[in-house]
């Protein structure tokens, strides 16, 4: 059910930033802080591998297909949370890679659509680095559900619910 709502919300803000703000200057809501700007990236996070968009697309589908894999198994609501985020946000990411321009049906460049991201924070003046990436709702849902992953395999949490016990010498 997360997944739905996160993958709904994402192709929901999706379309209505590129109905309003493409093309236009950024729409700035909180001065120095939040604005969103319509950039396509055919890469990753801070655009790394751009180029790379097949590669990228064929990793979002083997999330995909793993976490359907792994959610048969779910015993863990902290993990169905966790894998609802991350499937919500890897469909949603997908879906741009599948569909969205230069990729398409009856394009010739297949799995190689460029993601929209919209949401960006301290425009200009992240203090660690020049900036912070633009973003977009599946991003964020990718984020949360990756480090709500760690938290739970640093607590030893299984994803059928059961806790491993640390093994002693």
């Amino acid at each position: 059910m997360l997944a739905a709502v996160i993958y709904t919300a994402d192709l929901i803000t999706k379309t209505v930033v590129l109905r309003t703000l493409e093309g236009e200057p950024p729409l700035v809501v909180i001065q120095d802080v939040l604005q969103f700007r319509v950039i396509f990236n055919s890469g990753a996070a801070f655009s790394i591998g751009t180029g790379m968009t097949f590669v990228f697309t064929c990793i979002a589908a083997g999330v995909v297909v793993a976490i359907v894999r792994f959610a048969r198994k779910l015993g863990s609501r902290a993990w169905a949370v966790t894998l609802g985020l991350l499937l919500g946000g890897a469909l949603g990411n997908l879906t741009d890679r599948l569909l969205r321009y230069p990729s398409g049906i009856g394009r010739s460049t297949q799995l190689q659509g460029h993601v929209v991201d919209f949401i960006e924070v301290f425009p200009g003046h992240f203090p660690i680095i020049d900036y912070f990436p633009v973003f977009n709702i599946a991003d964020s849902a990718i984020v949360c559900g990756g480090i709500l992953a760690v938290i739970l395999a640093w607590r030893n949490v299984q994803i059928d619910g059961s806790k491993e016990e640390e093994k002693g010498e």
